[in-house]
């Protein structure tokens, strides 16, 4: 549970990161209006009126240090007052606590990140990659005089995630420049950048070398780490007393929500071990000897749109929303939210049988009589279920074909792949889609089972 205190306090004691990390803002960005300056590439958008001074890029990236260099200073001022100015306004902290919750924020995510492919070559631009950077740290810096926003990422287990979160979206972004310009080239018939630097390393001295040089750079960095961030050690462990959340180490935090809407065996042995079986199948069922050891988009669209819905929304997503979303009782808390450890939510989460039977034909779920044989009881649980057994088949083998008669891009798979090929294909891809389909369907109707079968200790 976060801990509140007076706004005055609670500013004094983050006032110094809360300036360093404008400051660090602000020469960054004077940095880069140094560099655009210093390269002749400097850019002229108009004239002042008076003094015909041009107006360049590198001017406005100064404009842009000035103000963070200000906001530096109302920061390291440490007055509740003063940071006010710099701080989320209330309105849309109160509008983020309102609406945000696990489908927008889940279909927000996978909107966006199709938004960004889609529009890639203007977003892979490096000016618009570096108003994207100013932006998100922007707004983490105005969110940092919040209690609650600062409570979790402050928090010792969550500041690496946090710098993870940046680095992954830098070479997210670092591969999809690349591949950009790859296809560029290959639209002018060019070859791609890789070709062009194909010049072979020796391993000594040259790799060596640089492997070394990155330990003892890393190893500094270790140590300033640990002198400067309290280790996030807690009391003993103890039987009586467990935290409420409990949470598995961020690396696991995909798994553990994968629990939630999944029995064990399924969410920590089938899924995952589909995940490892379909790695191994990849070389098997790839038939495009295209986009190999050079980055590129165009040429392997499909590959890199399962790859980046699988990482990213599928599993980055899920880590993320683990670690700074999931408080008490692993309820879902918008960023700005306090972690109540009273905050109840009621729900009556109701099988896929019990919505056929009970709400759909209006009678009760299908029970063998009191003292039936076991092959009797067996067979009135599978005529209970057989809505969900008969969803599932069908999802799994009609589904396949269907987007083979409606789509002429799974036509062309079928066509190259061949039968067995291509089913394989679709039903690891169909499998992969049953998590966001078996998650948004808690969240809207509060479907618990597609099959339930208790008894055998076999739901899904």
């Amino acid at each position: 549970m976060h801990g509140h205190e007076p706004a005055g306090i609670f500013i004094g004691k983050i006032a110094a990161f809360l300036g360093s990390y404008y400051l660090l803002m602000s020469v960054m960005n004077a940095a880069v209006a140094l560099v655009i300056w210093q390269s002749g590439r400097d850019r002229a958008f108009f004239k002042l009126p008076v003094a015909k001074f041009p107006f360049t890029t590198s001017i406005v990236w100064l404009i842009v240090s000035i103000g963070l260099l200000l906001m530096s200073a109302l920061a390291y001022s440490g007055s509740a007052d003063l940071v006010h100015y710099i701080t989320m306004p209330q309105f849309v902290v109160g509008l983020t606590t309102k609406y945000m919750n696990p489908t927008v924020y889940t279909l927000g995510s996978l909107a966006l990140l199709s938004f960004l492919f889609w529009f890639r070559r203007f977003f892979v631009q490096p000016t618009v990659a570096w108003v994207l950077l100013n932006i998100s740290m922007l707004l983490m810096g105005m969110s940092m005089p919040n209690q609650d926003f600062a409570s979790i990422v402050m928090k010792p287990d969550n500041v690496p995630i946090v710098g993870l979160m940046f680095l992954l979206g830098y070479f997210t972004w670092l591969g999809a420049y690349q591949a950009v310009i790859n296809d560029d080239r290959a639209k002018q018939g060019l070859e791609p950048m890789e070709k062009l630097d194909n010049e072979k390393v020796l391993v000594w001295p040259d790799l060596v070398y640089t492997e070394l040089i990155c330990m003892v750079a890393l190893t500094a960095f270790m140590f300033v780490w640990a002198i400067s961030l309290q280790a996030p050690l807690e009391e003993p462990a103890s039987a009586v007393k467990t935290p409420n959340p409990s949470k598995a180490p961020w690396y696991f935090l995909g798994l553990q929500e994968m629990l939630v809407y999944y029995d064990p065996w399924m969410a920590g042995v089938v899924l995952p071990g589909m995940v490892v079986g379909g790695l191994m199948a990849i070389p098997y069922i790839d038939f495009n000897k295209a986009g190999n050891g050079y980055y590129t988009i165009d040429q392997r669209k499909f590959a890199y749109v399962t790859f980046q819905f699988g990482f990213l929304v599928l599993w980055v997503t899920l880590i993320v929303m683990g670690t700074f979303l999931r408080g008490p009782n692993w309820n879902f808390f918008g960023p700005f939210e306090y972690w109540d450890t009273h905050k109840v939510e009621a729900l009556n989460n109701v099988d896929l049988s019990e919505y056929f039977w009970v709400n759909l034909m209006h009678s009760s779920r299908p029970a063998a009589p009191e003292g039936s044989a076991f092959a009797t009881k067996l067979g009135y649980n599978i005529y209970r279920e057989l809505p969900g057994i008969f969803l599932v088949i069908s999802y799994l083998t009609i589904l396949p074909p269907l987007l083979v008669i409606f789509s002429k891009f799974f036509q062309h798979l079928f066509v190259r792949m061949g039968f067995i090929r291509y089913m394989v294909m679709t039903n690891f891809l169909l499998m992969m889609m049953l998590l966001p389909l078996k998650m948004v369907a808690r969240w809207t109707v509060n479907l618990k089972y597609f099959i339930a079968l208790p008894e055998y200790m076999m739901n899904f």
